[in-house]
């Protein structure tokens, strides 16, 4: 399941989900199945990603950088691995549906349509990471579905199913915050395996060379840094509104072990930045809600 990376799904989904609730009433168990909808299509896209790669013959136990996995440590064969993904897939669609009926209490409504097909295409782009004939994962466009759906889609989406409305366009900066950093995470993975990424796959780092990677990195965090720090000036000032600047400090030490690291030692910076990034939505979304709390 890659456990270790799955604060980086609620990351988004928390604080969109705070940030609804700072604006609007949110139905307790539409918030429950979005959370829970998010770990189902986490742990969808890691096995998928397994899968695909072991079908490819990328994944290669001699050449990781980061931990074995399932398949290429024989722990699971072809068949019943396939049948978990089978699993992972019917449990997302199904969390998905629950937090729909809860949010909208109906599937015929404009609302509801508009997130089924949002699910649909996360499904869909959980699976062809590594999956199909043309994985875009192999072409080095990973970064978009990940900006995409952990960031944009994450954030404003989770805010629409609590709120069933988008309120304001400045919403889009801390999607974008979370769009970041969750690309940075993604990266450092991408960083760490470039030696034997390089044989099979084009990702961002093998294109442009480690150092460019580790500028395109530094750019993504303070990228993310600039928009959240945007949407807390553009919004009514409050201090508690910055409370996400606590983690500064270790966002820097993170870029500093960034520079400074290559191949298998940059893999302790993968979790670090998850969890890093699942804390500073935390305190970011809590930055908004303490007045309705206190």
């Amino acid at each position: 399941m890659r456990l270790r990376t799955l604060p980086q799904s609620l990351a988004g989904v928390s604080l969109g989900l705070m940030l609804a609730f700072s604006d609007y009433q949110v139905n307790p168990m539409a918030a429950l199945f979005t959370l829970l909808t998010a770990v189902f299509l986490q742990i969808l896209s890691n096995t998928a990603n397994e899968l695909g790669d072991f079908l490819k013959g990328t994944d290669r136990l001699s050449d990781r950088q980061g931990p074995g996995y399932t398949l290429s440590t024989g722990l699971l064969g072809e068949k019943e691995y396939k049948a978990m993904v089978a699993v992972y897939v019917l449990l997302s669609a199904a969390s998905g549906l629950a937090m729909i009926w809860f949010s909208f209490g109906t599937f015929l409504d404009y609302g509801a349509f508009i997130t089924m097909l949002l699910g649909v295409a996360a499904i869909s782009g959980a699976l062809k990471y590594t999956l199909g004939r043309n994985p875009y994962g192999y072409r080095g466009q990973g970064d978009i579905f990940v900006f995409l759906f952990f960031g944009i889609v994450s954030v404003l989406g989770s805010y629409f199913v609590a709120a069933h409305v988008i309120r304001t366009w400045i919403l889009v900066l801390p999607a974008v915050s979370i769009g970041c950093f969750s690309t940075a995470v993604l990266n450092v993975n991408n960083i760490r395996d470039m030696e034997s990424d390089a044989l099979t796959r084009r990702t961002i780092p093998v294109r442009i060379g480690e150092r460019n990677a580790k500028i395109y990195h530094t750019a993504l965090i303070a990228a993310g840094w600039l928009c959240m720090l945007a949407y807390s000036f553009l919004r009514i000032y409050d201090p508690w509104h910055y409370l996400y600047v606590l983690t500064l400090p270790f966002f820097i030490v993170h870029v500093v072990k960034v520079w400074k690291l290559s191949g298998k030692s940059l893999d302790r910076q993968l979790p670090f930045l998850v969890i890093l990034t699942f804390v500073f939505a935390l305190l970011a979304g809590f930055g908004f809600i303490q007045f309705l709390l206190f």
